[in-house]
């Protein structure tokens, strides 16, 4: 049994901790809101701060919502810096801006603790069965030095290179899961317009060349016009973001992003950004005028 400490217990993290309890590790947690009672009923000690956290967990896991919350609970006001030295672990899976992160481990390194970027892919079905693809960035010894955790939480685990490596791999991830839900939208409402029943047409793609987990789970979503959130759009939308950001300063045109990010834009001026990202179709349905439900 190791003491680990777990920051952010969303739609995402609150699975994540579950599994590392079902482990055999005993958690120091923190969040902001309530802190889910099953896991304080599982042995989970709630703790008032993250400078509390890393005062009794040597290895911390933060899963928060984006670049400024990480940056806080790390270096705010009883953040985490406060109780960081040499043996402690800080693994980021939230999902960040890459620069940012580079710029957090250069920090964590001169306090003397070691620094890991895991952002994770496969949304809240993902974090319940412990089936998540994770991205890690960061030196190979603190890798297989949470490689046991990042096991208890998913499956399809890469050490992918350097600091931020992580973070670039997961806003890599983020286009391509945009960019397919989008087409999946158009298609699914282009046949619905044209009189074919989408359910139908859906059914008949899964067994093609255009099959894909999207168009499996988000594709069932858009035809059922169930959006309760597994992945929210204010957060793709936050992601398409950081890939904006990280293009330009790359001096890199990534045009279908750009257009997908305008999309989620949309939804989000019309008070849907806690809606899953497989709502994107709204857009679309709109655009024609035409609802496929």
């Amino acid at each position: 049994m190791s003491d680990i400490g777990f920051i952010g217990l969303g739609i995402m993290g609150r699975p994540m901790a579950a599994h590392l309890q079902r482990g055999g590790h005993h958690l120091w947690v923190h969040e902001l809101r309530t802190t889910p009672p099953e896991l304080i009923e599982a042995g989970a000690t709630d703790c008032g701060s993250a400078l509390e956290v890393a005062t009794h967990a040597d290895i911390i896991i933060l899963m928060l919502p984006n670049t400024p919350d990480v940056q806080s609970a790390i270096f705010g006001p009883k953040g985490l810096s406060g109780a960081l030295g040499a043996g402690k672990l800080v693994i980021d899976m939230s999902s960040i801006a890459p620069g940012a992160t580079r710029e957090i481990a250069r920090k964590v390194a001169e306090l003397g603790a070691q620094y890991l970027d895991a952002p994770v892919s496969g949304g809240e079905a993902g974090a319940k069965m412990a089936s998540l693809t994770i991205m890690v960035g960061g030196e190979e010894s603190s890798f297989n030095r949470a490689l046991p955790l990042f096991q208890l939480m998913g499956k399809n685990i890469n050490h992918v290179g350097a600091h931020g490596a992580g973070q670039t791999t997961k806003v890599a991830n983020q286009i391509i899961v945009g960019l397919t839900i989008a087409a999946i939208s158009e298609a699914l409402v282009f046949a619905s317009k044209a009189g074919v029943d989408p359910a139908k047409v859906r059914t008949a793609l899964m067994g093609g060349f255009a099959n894909s987990r999207i168009l499996e789970l988000h594709g069932e979503r858009m035809v059922k016009h169930q959006f309760a959130p597994g992945f929210r759009v204010s957060l793709h939308r936050k992601d398409l973001a950081l890939a904006l950001e990280a293009a330009h300063e790359l001096n890199l045109a990534l045009p279908q992003t750009a257009q997908c990010q305008q999309m989620f834009n949309s939804l989000f001026a019309a008070g849907e950004g806690d809606l899953d990202h497989s709502a994107l179709i709204r857009v679309i349905e709109r655009l024609a005028a035409h609802d496929i439900a």
